[in-house]
């Protein structure tokens, strides 16, 4: 299929070495049990990926740094997901700093290869619903120029697509605060951009929110989105008997009802 009538997705990612990857999460997990982790995230996302496309017209990447390391994705990532380098090398305009360089980085050369339009995604939340993928890249697709973004709640974006390089919506930014969502909704605003929000979703970049995806893909969920169920993802968990060794931390409040869930 050609490019023009596809969406490129790219999950933006770092090599999954111990130490540089969910730093965050340990403890709980050693560092080498953090980069097992975050390599399960990534096979999970671009699985997740290959699913929406079978659906939708786009084509999976991961946007990785640092610049050499390409041999540490083999075999990691979903079949046919394509590398892109996004460490942020290039030329950017002033106020464009750390993460956002990353970020531009990724968008422009993607679409500098002729995609419709892109949509950038974080590589913590495995469990994002594939109907968000899709909703992304459907959006894009109409006529028009417009940005999509779906918002963490920890005032964060989970995503954003984009139909051109939109260098301001990167520059001034915050990045790694609950300020980031906002302060790029006002950027957008500046341009005059059309938006088109994407439900919530959580990143899992901490102890809680790791309790957090323990609880999902262990206890069905009957409200909401329907999550991924981020095969990789739940038999690693399962293998480390992680849920076990987070309820030993936790707060007496939460040990209860915690074993409880545990023991179903």
């Amino acid at each position: 299929m050609a490019r023009a009538a596809q969406c490129a997705i790219a999950v933006m990612a770092k090599a999954p070495r111990p130490n540089h990857v969910k730093t965050r999460l340990v403890p709980p997990l050693t560092p080498h049990e953090a980069a097992a982790l975050n390599a399960c995230f990534l096979r999970d996302m671009t699985e997740n990926i290959r699913e929406a496309a079978r659906a939708v017209p786009m084509a999976g990447f991961v946007a990785y740094a640092p610049a050499g390391c390409e041999a540490l994705f083999d075999g990691m990532l979903a079949p046919g997901t394509a590398l892109v380098l996004a460490d942020g090398s290039i030329g950017v305009p002033s106020g464009v700093d750390g993460f956002g360089r990353s970020l531009l980085h990724a968008a422009t050369s993607l679409l500098a290869r002729g995609y419709s339009a892109v949509c950038l995604v974080n590589s913590d939340s495995p469990t994002l619903p594939t109907a968000f993928l899709l909703e992304a890249a459907e959006v894009l697709a109409r006529p028009g120029d417009r940005m999509v973004l779906g918002a963490a709640e920890d005032g964060g974006y989970y995503m954003i697509g984009l139909k051109a390089p939109h260098a301001a919506l990167f520059r001034d930014v915050t990045w790694s605060t609950d300020q980031v969502s906002a302060q790029t909704l006002a950027q957008a605003a500046t341009l005059g951009l059309e938006v088109v929000m994407l439900p919530s979703w959580f990143d899992v970049d901490d102890p809680a929110s790791l309790t957090r995806l323990v609880d999902d893909l262990t206890t069905p969920r009957h409200d909401g989105p329907l999550p991924y169920a981020a095969p990789a993802t739940r038999a690693w968990l399962e293998h480390v008997v992680l849920a076990e060794r987070l309820i030993a931390k936790a707060p007496p409040e939460r040990r209860g009802r915690d074993v409880y869930q545990a023991e179903r």
